[in-house]
């Protein structure tokens, strides 16, 4: 697994046979989801439109946006609102707000309760179009004088004067008639720039005039995380932390596979691959205990990385791989042939092939089997043994496990003369002959039922 490429049949096995696992881990990523809604309250989020007339270009558009969401405009909404416990700096980060099409600055307020949002967004709506006007009309109330009424003013206070100077000035060609004359071309002047203010400032008052478009819409439903999406998610990012952290695992599994790999890590040949029939609830280790029950309740207490064993042909195919592996040892040592079968502690598959080796070796050669803890592995002292002969089954141990129980043969005086494979299989025949018991007892059910109903 560590050097395949994950592929769909890979995530496939994965829920298969971590199903329970996975479903219980996607029930606590659900509780927690839970716990986190109701530790932070519910959130209603309301939204008030301002509408701004006239053109407006875009990066004006986003200062009016940075304008309605500004300490000042906060600041006057907050003092409206006079909420004990709620500071500026909580109620700055409750609002928000966006430039959308049409020129309308859309402006959102979020609180604990439908009213206090819809409120909240009012609130600051109202006060940025009248922070707004305000910069329009001059920007603080001491300034009004330069505002288009002082205007207007100026504009009848030099007409009047103008009139006055017109009906005072000699009509000769005195010099008092030339002064006064040009003392009205400058009041003309005067009076010129005075309208051109004039219809600038009617210009931007109009432009300035923000509209707020009718109250916000009071929330129905929950502002986003809602209680529902944090379960969910939770539920979802447990999940996919477990299929990670399964795939991970797999892929950093340094768990030998390959015979060559194998041969080599213990020093010696493979002798050849025995098939041992069964399923995956016979493969589980042995072992009581509370863990050992709650790993066999999850499924967590078999490998899920390991392929589908294959289905072998007949018990007779099965005993003539025993027999040759016999054979080669009868071959290989001079007698008497006495051997050590050694045995990792935990590989089922491999204990029971070495007992049924032994079973098939017939006492030629003559076989003792040991099993062997490979945390701290611990081989007999050579007594009648000609040498150690290694049962183990593939993936499921190290290289460094493998030279461990290596090292102890060889502290013990044993050559390890060879190596075992035992391969699990599906044994065709066993479900073969379940499925003719099942057939004869339901053809004995329905011949009874049938000679019943004609009596």
């Amino acid at each position: 697994m560590s050097d395949d490429t994950i592929r769909l049949v890979t995530i496939g096995r994965m829920l298969r046979r971590r199903g329970r696992l996975l479903a219980v881990l996607a029930l606590v990523g659900a509780l927690a989801g839970y716990g986190i809604s109701v530790l932070f309250p519910p959130r209603y989020t309301a939204s008030a439109s301002v509408l701004l007339p006239g053109q407006w270009e875009e990066r004006e558009l986003l200062t009016q946006v940075e304008v309605a969401t500004s300490s000042t405009v906060i600041d006057r909404a907050a003092a409206t609102l006079d909420r004990p416990g709620v500071g500026v700096g909580e109620l700055r980060d409750r609002v928000s707000a966006e430039a959308t099409d049409g020129n309308i600055i859309k402006i959102s307020g979020t609180d604990d309760t439908p009213e206090r949002a819809q409120r909240l967004s009012d609130e600051v709506a109202r006060q940025f179009v009248a922070f707004a006007a305000q910069i329009a009309g001059g920007g603080t109330d001491s300034d009004a004088a330069s505002g288009p009424e002082a205007l207007r003013q100026q504009v009848s206070r030099t007409n009047r004067r103008i009139s006055d100077l017109a009906d005072s000035a000699d009509p000769g060609r005195t010099v008092e008639s030339v002064q006064a004359r040009t003392e009205l071309e400058k009041l003309r002047s005067a009076l010129q720039d005075a309208m051109n203010k004039l219809d600038q400032a009617d210009s931007a008052s109009n432009k300035a005039g923000m509209v707020v478009m009718g109250p916000a819409t009071r929330p129905t439903g929950e502002a986003p995380p809602t209680r529902t999406q944090l379960v969910a998610g939770g539920a979802l990012l447990f999940f996919l932390l477990a299929v990670v952290g399964h795939l991970t695992a797999a892929r950093m599994n340094r768990r030998l596979r390959a015979e060559p790999e194998i041969a080599a890590a213990l020093g010696s040949a493979l002798l050849g691959t025995v098939d041992v029939p069964g399923d995956r609830r016979a493969d589980r280790p042995r072992g009581g205990g509370p863990r050992a029950r709650v790993r066999r309740l999850l499924g967590a207490d078999t490998r899920w990385d390991l392929p589908a064993p294959r289905t072998s042909a007949d018990e007779a195919g099965r005993k003539l791989r025993y027999r040759r592996v016999c054979a080669g040892l009868r071959d290989q040592l001079p007698p008497p042939r006495r051997l050590l079968v050694v045995v990792p502690d935990g590989d089922e598959i491999a204990r029971r092939a070495a007992g049924q080796l032994v079973a098939e070796a017939e006492g030629d050669p003559l076989l003792r089997v040991v099993e062997v803890s490979v945390s701290r592995p611990t081989v007999p002292d050579r007594d009648t043994e000609s040498g150690a002969l290694v049962v183990l089954s593939a993936g499921n141990w190290t290289a460094q496990e493998l030279a461990g129980i290596s090292e102890a043969c060889a502290d013990g005086g044993h050559e390890v003369v060879g190596i075992v494979l035992a391969d699990p299989v599906r044994d065709r025949t066993a479900r073969s002959a379940a499925r003719t018991r099942d057939d004869d007892a339901a053809a004995v059910a329905v011949g009874g039922h049938a000679t019943g109903g004609s009596t």
